[in-house]
């Protein structure tokens, strides 16, 4: 099985992330999406085993977290587990594909440690945390209450920006689509070079 490399999206909710991701799945063949583990529910019909989540009982996870199935895995919330299978990412460069990540930072930096220099860590960030507050209030998802504890896990999140490859700023959506592309591009060709501190995008 030939390797491939691994691309890591981690952003603070609102910052455009999984949009990124998506544009990136749409423009270039050679990346599959890794589908990640849980426990919780699917959301409506609109979800389905195996393209969103590989969606698996508690007792289903657990066995799985003593079999050492995981690369990574995290309690999220009291019995909410989350975790990237290694079968995923064996299935994805079984067909020639790099893989990409859309996932949460405490995730991130556990698959950055896990594939070392096969793995380009993006931590997308926004302009203010008053432009995060707009985006989120934008999308009439947000209780006041779910927006107060989002706010403060971006905070949290924002704390751990240094320990990424890159800072991607996604101030304007058109121009990051632009960035993204370039550093895969530059990443899996060998042509970016990487230092210990973040380079700014």
């Amino acid at each position: 099985m030939a390797k491939g490399k691994t691309i890591i999206f981690c952003a603070p909710s609102g910052s455009g992330k999984t949009t990124l991701v998506k544009h990136l799945l749409a423009t270039n063949e050679n990346l599959g999406f890794s589908i990640s583990a849980c426990t919780r529910d699917k959301r409506g019909r609109n979800e389905e085993h195996g393209k969103d989540y590989y969606f698996l009982s508690i007792d289903e996870f657990k066995s799985k977290i003593k079999e050492k199935a995981f690369i990574e895995w995290e309690e999220v919330y009291p019995g909410g587990y989350y975790g990237t299978l290694k079968s995923e990412i064996d299935r994805l460069w079984d067909q020639g594909k790099n893989v990409i990540f859309d996932v949460d930072v405490k995730g991130g930096l556990k698959l950055k440690e896990y594939f070392g220099d096969d793995a380009l860590a993006i931590f997308v960030k926004v302009p203010s945390m008053e432009e995060l507050e707009k985006r989120l209030i934008n999308r009439g998802t947000e209780s006041e209450e779910s927006l107060s504890k989002r706010l403060y896990k971006v905070q949290f999140e924002m704390a751990f920006q240094d320990q990424f490859d890159v800072v991607l700023l996604n101030d304007d959506l058109e121009k990051s689509f632009v960035k993204a592309q370039k550093l895969y591009d530059e990443f899996t060709s060998g042509i970016l070079k990487l230092d210990s501190k973040p380079l700014n995008y």
